[in-house]
């Protein structure tokens, strides 16, 4: 099993950008696919990004492409979710989360086994 932390999130004026990471401890990071999700107060957990074992295909929801990107530093055991163009909308608790293998459901929170504790990302208008 993955330890996952994230670390990054904070208050953001409309136009800014942020930079998430989640550092993993406990095994291997390359051995896993690693995801983004998002979840605003009263709403669903969403999917946000997704990104392979050594980073070769990204995936990302329709409401952030183009602004975000998600990113590895395998040697660095440190997952990335860069955000640029925020808007309000994206205020979240963000989660990182990963799983040993490639999913094609990797849009759906049930296709992954480990999770961090999550990182508020506030952006103000």
């Amino acid at each position: 099993q993955v330890q996952l932390v994230e670390s990054g999130g904070g208050l953001v004026q409309a136009g800014g950008s942020l930079r998430l990471s989640c550092a993993a401890s406990g095994r291997t990071f390359s051995s896993y696919f690693m995801g983004w999700f998002r979840q605003a107060p009263g709403k669903e957990r969403e999917f946000v990004a997704a990104i392979t074992r050594y980073g070769g295909s990204t995936y990302y929801a329709d409401s952030v492409k183009g602004r975000f990107t998600i990113s590895r530093d395998n040697a660095k055991n440190t997952g990335y979710l860069q955000m640029d163009s925020l808007k309000p909308e994206d205020t979240a608790v963000y989660y990182c989360a990963a799983r040993t293998s490639y999913s094609s459901n990797y849009y759906s929170e049930h296709a992954f086994g480990s999770w961090g504790q999550g990182t508020q990302v506030t952006v103000s208008s």
